[in-house]
């Protein structure tokens, strides 16, 4: 931290574009609620937290795991540029051009036989016409739309086997693709499927629907015997009715989408296409019929959605197929990371897809930021009650040790925790120094110094000739006590200057160096704003401010008189604020509040500083964005009580407020 006494150590990270060979670390409870800090420090809130973890992602080791805020720009940039890339008259063309190619060699072939005729006058006649006769069918498929030329050359009869065959092989490929809208999780080839397989296929799709009807009257479909018939069909073993119809659904919607995304134009032949391909009228109407109950089902599916594809890159069916389904995939990734309010939610995203969509950094920290809350449960320090967390005591010791450590982690490993005296004591904690021994001290003799003392005496020898200088006997330290209550003003004005979170930090950092350093150390907490309350040092984590106007020291004062009546040792105030008195209570135990300050308000809140002073309570206050006002009326305290004042900021708090208690600490005399 910058400013005051005290320095932490600098933590520096490099980052590099991601290139599939870094890994992500795993994740662990205490770097989750290190990450979660100053978050739950400030609220207390362990579902607020991960919310804001689940949005903006976190740091692991120097690795960045992205938030979902993160993932929807990626979402959107991504299809904005497919958008931008494509064109979706490729489909429209590659159909053509595919006809072309098969009618090209279908005319090449009868320049052939062309040329090759016999000299068989009137047979030469015959097979002349025959050719122009052909010639004149091709010709006429210029002006046909794409239904059209496919009907027209179902019914040609080719010269060309090569021809026959790339027309036979064209059919086939789309009717498989036009097929796999529905069906494309059920069967691996349509094109090659036998009269037998297709009559099972309507028989498939009637079962569905039959399923269908019998729910709309209330009735359970047996899904069981369904599957038992035609669970070859479906490759994936769906676990239920709905989990088969809703892949049906995404897939004819995007079908549906491509086709709403095509001019009238491109539209209407692709429609009429499929009607002549799909030429069995029982098993378009079954198939019509399933996608009318699957949009009834799944509206928001996006039936009726259109997108505009204003790029150059043409697509062909089977690529524009794909790409809707992956802009709907897209769209629905959108739909349930905006919606999510809790790693939990997380779990139903299929990680394999967002990894399709959004690459293997996406996909790694989706399955992290999933696991936050099971992390954090497992290790003990959330409890969930009925789908919200609440912080457990471990987790609150642990954030103390986390603000302490963050904050004071210098002032830790070099001062704290070695209880120095000016003079020495008669206690019973070792500090492993040594001194001369004088009469009446405990005799806690120290043999190596005692005999190295006799032999530097004496010299090398036995037996070792001992005299009472050179005795050499262990320091204690004394079992320093003190009672300390720290005031922490809750009043509006501290989020609005940001000092509330320094101030609670230093709270929370300040209870756990009291109770790990100091275990028999007394630490209350008073917090105020319109009025005060006394809380548990535990649940400081749950302290947020007061969305009410009025700094009523006057009653924080008295409670905290309250709390060190019964306590020993040396006692003392700490108090953290940046406003002047604005309120006090009346005699009648009602707060009032008032702008500037009442001379009322003064009145009462320095009787309770004469009160404080009388019962040899010292009085420190950590002043954060002093006004003039406040700076006079602190004097004014300090003159009065003996206590001291510190003009600090918020991110210099820490430094002087630690500082100063384990300083004060060091003070205290105690005799021999």
């Amino acid at each position: 931290m910058s400013g005051g006494r005290f320095r932490a150590v600098a933590v520096r990270f490099t980052y590099s574009r991601w290139d599939g060979t870094q890994q992500i670390p795993d994740l662990d409870a205490d770097a989750l609620l290190r990450a979660m800090g100053d978050e739950l420090i400030e609220h207390g809130d362990p579902n607020a937290a991960l919310r804001r973890m689940l949005h903006q992602g976190m740091e692991v080791d120097g690795t960045r795991l992205e938030g979902i805020r993160e993932m929807l720009r990626k979402l959107r940039e991504r299809r904005q540029e497919r958008l931008e890339q494509h064109d979706l008259g490729g489909v429209y063309d590659e159909i053509s051009e595919a006809l072309d190619e098969v009618v090209a060699t279908e005319r090449a072939s009868l320049e052939e036989l062309s040329e090759a005729q016999g000299d068989d006058g009137r047979r030469r006649e015959v097979e002349s016409e025959a050719i122009e006769d052909r010639r004149s069918v091709l010709d006429l498929l210029d002006h046909e739309n794409l239904a059209g030329r496919v009907r027209a050359l179902g019914q040609y009869d080719f010269t060309s086997a090569e021809a026959a065959r790339r027309f036979e092989e064209l059919v086939d490929q789309l009717r498989e693709h036009l097929m796999q809208q529905a069906v494309d999780q059920m069967v691996g080839d349509v094109g090659r499927m036998t009269s037998e397989d297709m009559l099972r296929m309507k028989d498939m799709l009637a079962g569905l629907n039959r399923m269908f009807e019998q729910r709309q009257v209330g009735e359970e479909p047996d899904f069981d015997e369904f599957m038992k018939s035609f669970g070859d069909f479906f490759p994936e073993n769906p676990r239920s009715l709905d989990e088969l119809l809703e892949v049906m659904a995404q897939r004819m919607a995007a079908m549906a989408q491509m086709m709403n995304s095509m001019s009238p134009e491109q539209r209407a032949q692709l429609e009429e296409l499929a009607q002549e391909l799909l030429g069995d009228m029982d098993l378009r109407w079954q198939m019509d019929q399933l996608s009318g109950n699957l949009r009834n089902l799944f509206p928001e599916m996006g039936w009726d959605q259109s997108r505009e594809f204003t790029g150059q890159d043409p697509l062909g069916l089977i690529e524009a197929m794909q790409m809707f389904e992956d802009l709907a995939d897209m769209d629905r990734l959108e739909q349930m990371l905006s919606g999510a309010t809790s790693p939990g939610a997380l779990a139903e995203v299929d990680t394999d897809r967002v990894r399709d969509l959004l690459g293997d950094q996406s996909a790694e920290s989706l399955q992290r930021l999933a696991e936050m809350t099971r992390l954090l449960e497992e290790a003990g320090l959330v409890e969930n009650t009925e789908g919200q967390l609440t912080l457990t005591p471990r987790a609150v010791r642990r954030l103390g040790q986390n603000a302490l450590g963050d904050l004071y982690q210098r002032l830790i490993r070099d001062r704290t925790g070695r209880h120095d005296l000016d003079r020495d004591g008669i206690g019973h904690e070792r500090d492993f120094a040594t001194k001369p021994y004088e009469f009446g001290d405990p005799f806690n003799l120290h043999i190596e110094r005692t005999i190295r003392n006799a032999l530097v005496r004496n010299g090398s020898g036995i037996p070792v000739d001992l005299h009472p200088e050179d005795f050499e006997v262990e320091r204690t330290e004394s079992a320093v006590q003190a009672a300390t209550v720290l005031m922490l003003d809750l009043s509006l004005s501290m989020p609005m200057r940001d000092n509330f979170l320094p101030a609670k930090k230093v709270a929370m950092a300040l209870h756990s160096l009291i109770s790990s350093r100091f275990p028999q150390d007394y630490l209350g907490v008073v917090t105020f704003s319109e009025v005060a309350r006394e809380i548990r040092p535990e649940r400081l984590p749950e302290v947020s401010w007061d969305y009410v106007y009025g700094t009523n020291m006057q009653h924080g004062f008295v409670l905290a008189r309250r709390m060190l009546g019964n306590q020993n040792g040396t006692k003392q105030i700490i108090m953290v604020t940046d406003g002047e008195p604005t309120a006090h209570l009346t005699d009648d135990g009602y707060p009032l509040f008032s702008y500037p300050p009442s001379p009322e308000t003064v009145e009462r809140t320095l009787l309770e500083v004469q009160r404080c002073t009388r019962d040899d309570i010292r009085i420190n206050v950590f002043m954060l964005d002093a006004t003039p006002y406040l700076t006079r009326f602190i004097e004014q305290v300090t003159r009065m009580n003996g206590g001291r004042a510190f003009f600090t900021t918020n991110q210099s708090l820490g430094d002087y407020l630690l500082v100063d208690f384990v300083d004060h600490r060091r003070t205290l005399r105690t005799v021999r």
